[in-house]
């Protein structure tokens, strides 16, 4: 096989048979093709776009770069949601163990950050302790105690899906739909489901911009989801909504997408989520990955940052627009996401406390708050937020 050949082929708009696309990924798994032909190959595909056909074979060959999860007989069915990734996603903290108090396993197997938007493992990562890197057996094992577990991909789980994840999120090509599709599909052909929801994001503060690109479960992302952005920021913010509060448009999402895979009603849901059942259910989820439970109502405090700064209204009305995508671009410029491959982020920065669009403001009133490491980190980003809302008359929405 010869790898160049085959860059040139899709960058000129060829299309890759199976057995290429098994050979290229099999390659790659194995460490015989580098990172920068992948990525070059990545790139090609990104401008030259596959066909269904295609994507399929390429989805066939990342899941079959590693082990499948096999259950016990007899089993309760198994659930799981996608997000195609969104500026302020918290939903699947809350989401997994809400559905595991349904007597459903829930076997999810997350991403990390992507370009400007999060990652759930960076998110739980910001729990101290907390382990993303079961093997196989002893996930199992966890579904059969507590009927749920949250963990990245392993070595045994689409080993070459990792590797390009990885490569995509530093290289300008997280918005291809042949390598989203891919990626979302081999995991959770991976985890061998009985039923997925797939939460589709389109507009700014997602990587499809248009609702014509895409179909499914459609959920508009111009502006960030609930009012944090950025890692232990919105892990708060979820313990909120596990504890029967927060923000109205994530328990919303997360009761939304929890009645397309439960057994119970939606009234049933709420209930768990305002009694606390899914709180205990997510805290006997973090002390079984050996994460520190008792600091979870702590992490807003253990994640404070030197140096917070208020964005205010330059006027009275109402907000007409909140740009998830210059928010998004913020908090990673702040330290939120990753520039390189092993770039470490910094869990505490991001943006908390934003206006939601149709909400009235007086002058001088804050918009939102932004938490940085350093000054330099925050002159860098004030010129994107201060041009993020949008304030018209309250007679504009």
């Amino acid at each position: 096989m010869h790898v160049p050949s085959l860059i040139e082929k899709k960058r000129d708009g060829g299309e890759l048979s199976s057995e290429e696309i098994a050979q290229v990924i099999s390659g790659f798994t194995r460490g015989e093709i580098p990172d920068y032909q992948m990525s070059a190959l990545a790139m090609a595909i990104f401008f030259r776009g596959m066909s269904d056909m295609e994507t399929g074979y390429l989805t066939k060959a990342l899941l079959e770069s590693g082990q499948i999860f096999e259950y016990p007989p007899n089993t309760p069915p198994k659930v799981d949601k996608h997000s195609t990734g969104a500026i302020g996603g918290k939903t699947s903290l809350v989401l997994a163990p809400l559905l595991a108090c349904d007597e459903l396993w829930v076997p999810m197997i997350s991403g990390r950050g992507l370009d400007i938007t999060g990652g759930t493992l960076d998110k739980l990562e910001s729990i101290p302790g907390f382990n993303v890197n079961l093997d196989r057996t002893r996930a199992i094992k966890q579904l059969e105690r507590i009927g749920v577990f949250m963990i990245g991909q392993t070595a045994e789980i689409c080993l070459a899906d990792k590797k390009l994840y990885a490569l995509r999120d530093v290289t300008g090509t997280v918005p291809s739909r042949p390598l989203i599709v891919a990626s979302i599909m081999c995991k959770k052909l991976a985890e061998n489901l009985d039923r997925l929801v797939l939460n589709v994001r389109f507009g700014k503060g997602a990587f499809m911009k248009t609702r014509t690109q895409i179909s499914y479960l459609l959920t508009a992302m111009d502006e960030p989801l609930g009012r944090t952005v950025g890692n232990a920021l919105e892990l708060a913010e979820a313990i909120d909504v596990l504890h029967g509060q927060g923000p109205s448009d994530v328990v919303n999402l997360v009761l939304d997408l929890a009645t397309k895979v439960a057994n119970a009603r939606r009234a049933q849901l709420q209930k768990w989520l305002q009694d606390g059942s899914a709180w205990k259910k997510f805290i006997s989820l973090v002390e079984a990955q050996d994460g520190s439970a008792s600091v979870l109502e702590e992490i807003a405090a253990i994640y404070k940052t030197p140096i917070t700064h208020e964005i205010r209204s330059d006027r009275a009305g109402k907000i007409t627009a909140m740009d998830a995508e210059k928010i998004g671009r913020a908090s990673f410029l702040l330290g939120g996401g990753r520039q390189q491959v092993d770039d470490k982020i910094d869990l505490a920065v991001g943006i908390s406390d934003l206006k939601k669009i149709g909400e009235s403001v007086q002058g001088d009133e804050p918009l939102m708050r932004v938490h940085a490491r350093t000054n330099d980190a925050l002159e860098q980003v004030l010129p994107l937020l201060r041009t993020a809302a949008v304030i018209g008359d309250e007679r504009d929405l």
